[in-house]
């Protein structure tokens, strides 16, 4: 496959960018090459070509329950209304709600996410299907008890061993919840699993003050203190919110390495809880950017996120230079697939040809005295005219296709969520 964008703008110039397999091979103005010998010809005029967006922490097939549960707190929420549900949600539920997911993402601007959910299988299919990357995580709770921990772990290692079959776009990582869901014996196993493998980690960390003050009353450290203790923390890990971090445990993060998902908008919702940029920016510790579930946030949409990511880290730091546009940008692409060991989020030959076209002639663009500025701060998911990912045209002129047909498949899936809920009430 190959494909030729002519006339688009980048980086201040209007060139010509020829993608060939799933690689930017080449890029310039007035590229010399054969128009009847590529695939497919963009007009990119009146475009600009960027980086696609990295959701570094979600839970794409949440998107099912987008207001299915709003204004609570994480515990409550997860333990009245959201885990009893989603123990009633089959595979087939969850494949359907991640192509849904899917399209919003490829519709916003989003090419590779890294979800934790159940059913592996069925998010691994949906993504398949719908062309974009996923880091998918083989979920691990046990709630401290060995007969569920034996179990999670056999099918972890069942998956593990079935990856090879799995789509080149798939990369496997083991998905332990959180300090309070998952027991230590388990979390020592899950890293010694992933030493064994090179694996990445992702779990929620230090999201909420309770977890925070529950950790410290049971095991007399501080969630991010206790991952380290038992060997965890280290440049495999990918931890999401960390919005209670010590200014020991920023030290611990930068000394091990560690990653970070900053979810600023879920983080809000769910009043968890506000992210120390200015001390973990100080310590130059890769941040990533994530939405977290639609079912606290209640979108997929990575325009948003980086603008409310930037402006918090504005106000938190008392600053109006932090968190630059330029850097929220980085951080929610090139930073994202460095996080997740590829070799893209830059439009650049020899990189990953994912990326997007945003409109210039949309409203929320004009005028535009700084493109960055303008994606950060006044644009949308709707501004994205295309999406390629990996060499692939996912969408074009605002269409995916069969995006009608996956729609209509979720609000089946939809009816039976409201009959439960209906029940519950």
């Amino acid at each position: 496959m190959s494909i030729l964008i002519k006339n688009v703008y980048l980086e201040g110039d209007v060139v010509d960018v020829f993608i060939e397999g799933n690689k930017f091979k080449s890029i310039g103005r007035d590229l010399k090459i054969k128009e009847e010998e590529v695939d497919e010809i963009i007009d990119g005029s009146g475009k600009a070509i960027l980086p696609s967006f990295v959701n570094g922490h979600t839970h794409a097939a949440m998107i099912l329950l987008r207001g299915y549960a709003d204004d609570m707190e994480l515990h409550t929420w997860l333990k009245e209304v959201i885990w009893p549900l989603e123990e009633k949600l089959s595979e087939y539920d969850v494949y359907v709600g991640t192509k849904l997911a899917c399209l919003e993402m490829i519709k916003t601007g989003t090419t590779l996410f890294n979800d934790m959910y159940w059913h592996f299988k069925g998010i691994a299919k949906a993504v398949d299907e719908m062309g974009i990357r996923a880091v998918l995580s083989s979920v691990f709770i046990d709630f401290n008890n060995p007969e569920l921990a034996q179990k999670n772990f056999e099918e972890c290692k069942a998956l593990y061993e079935e990856y090879s079959n799995f789509n080149e776009r798939i990369i496997f990582a083991l998905g332990p919840h959180a300090v309070y869901t998952v027991s230590k014996e388990s979390l020592i196993k899950i890293k010694e699993f992933a030493e064994e493998n090179n694996l990445l980690i992702h779990i929620h960390l230090s999201e909420t003050k309770k977890e925070v003050e529950d950790c410290l009353k049971e095991t007399g450290k501080t969630p991010a203190e206790y991952l380290d203790d038992i060997g965890l923390l280290g440049p495999n890990l990918c931890a999401a919110h960390c919005v209670w971090l010590t200014d020991k445990e920023v030290e611990l993060f930068q000394e091990k390495g560690a990653k970070i998902i900053h979810n600023p908008i879920s983080n809000l919702k769910l009043c968890s809880g506000i992210f120390p940029y200015k001390k973990i920016k100080e310590k130059n510790i890769s941040v990533g950017i994530g939405t977290d579930g639609c079912c606290s946030n209640n979108n997929l949409d990575m325009f948003e996120e980086i603008k409310v990511a930037s402006l918090l880290g504005k106000i938190s730091s008392q600053d109006p230079r932090a968190f630059s546009a330029k850097e929220v940008y980085l951080a929610a692409t090139r930073v994202g697939y460095e996080i997740f060991g590829l070799n893209g989020g830059v439009i650049s030959e020899g990189k990953l040809a994912d990326c997007i076209l945003v409109d210039l002639k949309d409203i929320h663009m004009i005028p535009c005295y700084n493109l960055i500025s303008n994606v950060v701060y006044s644009a949308n998911g709707s501004c994205v005219n295309t999406t390629i990912c990996n060499g692939k045209i996912l969408m074009k002129d605002r269409k995916v296709p069969r995006e009608e047909e996956i729609i209509e498949e979720a609000r089946e899936v939809m009816e039976k969520i409201t009959s439960i809920s209906q029940k519950r009430s």
